[in-house]
């Protein structure tokens, strides 16, 4: 089992930045790939960012190329996600999850863990 929970969600203003905290406990962090998603209501949950178990390998959607980055401290059993130049489309709940491999790290399928979201609110 891996326990994950986000923090460092929270409202901010176009253009501006927040970075996003996921902190997991239990099996060994290290040995995981480590995704990051979001979802606003209505909607399905959509792929953002992904690591590998390493950090020397990191995969993002188009849509936050150039402005999210992916980052990960396994002594800290910690991923990251710090977001720049945000925009209201970026508005939606963020969660992290754990995937044993990374091969599909786009694909929430492939995620054995998730933590429980953290909500990200960007005003225009």
């Amino acid at each position: 089992q891996v326990q994950l929970v986000e923090s460092g969600g929270g409202l901010v203003q176009a253009g501006g930045s927040l970075r996003l905290s996921c902190a997991a406990s239990g099996r060994t962090f290290s040995s995981y790939a480590m995704g990051w998603f979001r979802q606003v209501p209505g909607k399905e949950r959509e792929f953002v960012a992904a690591i590998n178990w390493s950090g020397r390998s990191t995969n993002y959607a188009d849509s936050v190329k150039g402005r999210f980055t992916t980052s990960r401290d396994n002594a800290k059993s910690t991923v990251y996600l710090q977001m720049n130049s945000l925009k209201p489309d970026d508005t939606a709940v963020y969660y992290c999850a754990a995937d044993p491999y990374y091969s599909r790290n786009y694909d929430e399928t492939s995620y054995d863990y998730w933590g429980q979201g953290t909500q990200v609110t960007v005003s225009s």
